[in-house]
This record gives C-alpha cells, sequence and structure tokens, in this order.
C-alpha cells in the first residue's frame, strides 16, 4: 500500500518539474499573408514541433509602415508583442529608444553567427550592435513580361542594362501596344527608387555619415528620371504612383512589360506570370549598387528573462538553414545563411528556375541602408514627395531641397 509520505513526496517532484515542462507563449508581429503567409506557418510549426516547449502565436499586423505606427501605440499602452518583424531601414527608431533588446550578447554565444552571410549581420546591426537577425534580406531586380516584349517586336532577351535600356523597351512597349491598354514600365515603388538612386551613385542619407543628401545633384538627377517615365515619356501609368500594390497587379495582370521590384515577390509573380516571367539583374547606371530590403526579427527589451529565452532561440531558428530554406524557395527573398542551399528544398527551387537565383549574383554589390532614428520619418514623408513630382505637381529640385531640409529639422528637434 502507498504511504502517504511517498505521495507526498511524488506531489511535490511533480509541482517541482512543472517549469521544466510549462509551454513559453510567445506573441509574434509580423506582415505577411497570402502564399508567404502560409510559408511563415510551415516554418513556425516545424520550430514548435521541435521545441514543444515554445508556443507561437504569430499574428499579421499590416505592412512594415502598420507595424511601426502599432508598436509605437502599443508601447505606452504595455499592449507590446515580445517579438516583432521590423523593416531593416526602420528598426534603428527602436533600439535608440531602448524598445529592442540587444541581441549581440546571445549572437555571440550562438553558431548561427558563423553561419549567416556578413550581408545579414551587418544589415542588422545599428550603432555597432545587433538588434534583430535579419529574416526576409531582399534585392530589388527587373522583372519583365517575355509575352508582352515579344508582341512588341521585342526579343526575350532584350539588354535591360541601364535607364536608356529600360525607357527604350518601355517606349517600344507604349507605342506597340499602348493602345490595347498596356504599359511599358510600372512607377517605381520607394524600393526601386531608392535603387535608382544608389545606382545613380548617391543616396537619400549619407550611408556614413547619415547627413541627408536627398537634394544631391545626382539624387535630383535619378528623381528627374523616374518622375518622366510618367509625365514626359508617358510609359508609365498614374494609377500605379499613388498605390503600390495596383502597380503590382497591373503587372502581374500582364498589362504592365517592366517592373523593378523586390526579389520577396519572386513567387507570387512566378505564380501568376509563369513561364513568361523575366527576372534580370537591377539596372547598373553610374555604377552597380544595390539596397539590401527586408525585414528583422528582434525582442522587445520589457518582456521577463524566461520570454527573453524563448524568444532568441525562436528567432535564431528563423534564420537557420532549414527555415531559411523553405523561405527561399518559397518567395524569392535570398538566403541570408551560408547552408541555406545545402537544404534539398533550396537547392531544387534554385535548379529549377534561374530567375530566383539573379538576387544572389547581385549580391557582391548589395549594400545596406543607413538606419538613424529619421529615416522612419523620412520614408513616410517621401511617398508625398514623389506623388508631387511624379504627377507634375512639383519640381523636383524643389520638392527634394523641402524634403532635405525638414529632415535636417527632423535630426535636430
Amino acid at each position: 500500500m502507498t504511504s502517504l509520505k511517498t505521495l507526498a513526496i511524488g506531489a511535490a517532484l511533480t509541482v517541482f518539474s512543472l517549469p521544466a515542462w510549462a509551454e513559453t507563449d510567445i506573441t509574434f508581429w509580423h506582415s505577411f499573408g497570402g502564399g508567404n503567409g502560409k510559408a511563415l506557418e510551415q516554418i513556425i510549426s516545424d520550430f514548435e514541433k521541435k521545441r514543444p516547449d515554445i508556443k507561437v502565436t504569430a499574428q499579421e499586423i499590416g505592412d512594415y509602415n502598420d507595424i511601426v505606427t502599432k508598436l509605437q501605440a502599443a508601447i505606452p499602452a504595455k499592449r507590446y508583442p515580445d517579438v516583432v518583424l521590423l523593416e531593416i531601414t526602420r528598426y534603428g527608431l527602436f533600439a535608440e529608444k531602448g524598445i529592442l533588446e540587444n541581441l549581440t550578447p546571445y549572437l555571440d554565444k550562438d553558431p548561427l553567427k558563423e553561419q549567416l552571410y556578413n550581408f545579414a549581420l551587418d544589415v542588422g546591426k545599428y550603432k555597432g550592435s545587433n538588434y534583430v537577425i535579419p529574416f526576409n534580406s531582399s534585392t530589388p531586380v527587373t522583372y519583365y513580361n517575355k509575352a508582352l516584349l515579344r508582341a512588341a517586336g521585342l526579343p526575350d532577351t532584350v539588354p535591360l542594362k541601364n535607364f536608356n535600356d529600360l525607357l527604350g523597351a518601355a517606349k517600344t512597349v507604349q507605342e506597340k501596344l499602348g493602345a490595347q491598354g498596356k504599359f511599358g514600365i510600372t512607377p517605381m515603388g520607394q524600393f526601386a527608387r531608392w535603387g535608382i538612386v544608389m545606382s545613380n551613385d548617391s543616396d537619400l542619407i549619407d550611408p556614413v555619415s547619415n547627413d541627408v543628401i536627398v537634394d544631391s545633384p545626382k539624387t535630383v538627377a535619378a528623381y528627374e528620371w523616374m518622375a518622366d517615365l510618367v509625365r514626359k515619356y508617358k510609359v508609365a501609368s498614374v494609377d500605379g504612383i499613388t498605390d503600390e500594390d495596383a502597380a503590382k497587379a497591373q503587372f502581374t495582370a500582364g498589362n504592365v512589360a517592366i517592373n523593378l521590384d523586390s526579389t520577396g515577390v519572386f513567387g507570387g509573380f512566378k505564380k501568376a506570370l509563369g513561364d513568361d516571367l523575366g527576372v534580370a539583374p537591377f539596372p547598373c547606371e553610374a555604377v552597380c549598387r544595390v539596397p539590401i530590403g527586408g525585414a528583422g526579427i528582434g525582442i522587445v527589451s520589457m518582456i521577463d528573462a524566461e520570454k527573453k529565452k524563448a524568444a532568441y532561440d525562436f528567432i535564431s531558428y528563423m534564420a537557420s538553414p532549414e527555415a531559411n530554406a523553405i523561405w527561399f524557395a518559397a518567395t524569392g527573398y535570398l538566403p541570408i545563411n551560408k547552408k541555406t542551399l545545402d537544404v534539398k528544398v533550396a537547392a531544387d527551387a534554385a535548379n529549377k528556375d534561374e530567375g530566383i537565383t539573379v538576387s544572389i549574383k547581385q549580391i557582391d554589390y548589395a549594400r545596406g541602408r543607413p538606419r538613424p532614428p529619421v529615416v522612419t520619418w523620412m520614408r513616410k514623408m517621401e511617398y508625398g514627395v514623389w506623388e508631387s513630382v511624379a504627377l507634375g505637381q512639383k519640381q523636383v529640385p524643389d520638392a527634394l531641397k523641402e524634403l532635405a531640409a525638414q529632415t535636417r529639422a527632423q535630426t535636430t528637434n
């Protein structure tokens, strides 16, 4: 017969062991829906199978801008997540205020540090410390619709190496197919605009000094060229100026021949256009240089120590070869782990369609962008500036001079 003493000891041991088996719930804010969202669900499911002691509650919050806005509101209300995806130029705003945990002590003890490509480590750094672990890294590339090019009398392999090449092909498509409601090129989205500026050997903010240079002559010239696609040459529709999603939709619907966009939309574009989708490197103008985009995952510093440990284990897994291989194969975002392409699903994707590997070939001249806190404000304001110049409401030099002055004022406030 079991004694009361034995039962008491067993109960005590059970209570003592509960923390080792208790589930830690991690709330993760992200911005992925559709096919990308399904790939994310698979990665999270795989992680939870490996770590049944950690439950990840993933919440799609909106786009990158929405996450910034909602996180700013959530902090004082104390309704913040444990882990958050932040666009790679905008996390500095939260790192500066101490809202993001410094991940360098975690990363220094993690074998992941040696596995990540240098660009992936670098874009996660703010003032010398890592505050995010990259997840979805990208560069802009040149997408084109082979069927539309052929219909306009152009070969599938028409050169799209520089600004003149792009304009020439867009003009031909517009001349031949414009009456059918087709356009030569989509208006540049903000990521592509930044790329065009960098290709013209300039920037919006100097990446070393953080000086505002959005009104520099080379930046002005780049914006002039982009705006002229709409207002002068009329090879790009005004409809896509104020709505980047609408511009993408026009391309995937087969109504636009050329679209400069992130590698991260490769999966969706391929599904829409199939074998008619072509992918070329981003155009080189004064230099060959492309911005690194995408986002990284950080930990909110106000959560307790136990959650921080679980949260880091989660974001470390998100950059592992296994997770990154699934993500690369499903979306086209860059491999960030040196071992990613050794995983079968990633190797199969790379061998199946060389278009998915174009971004990898650009890595040697891909550059991280400046990320001081003012970038978040500046990028928000830039949308309106772009609309005003592309629609011909303001002259480019005047509009960029005004944006530069306002941005410099923000840095001194």
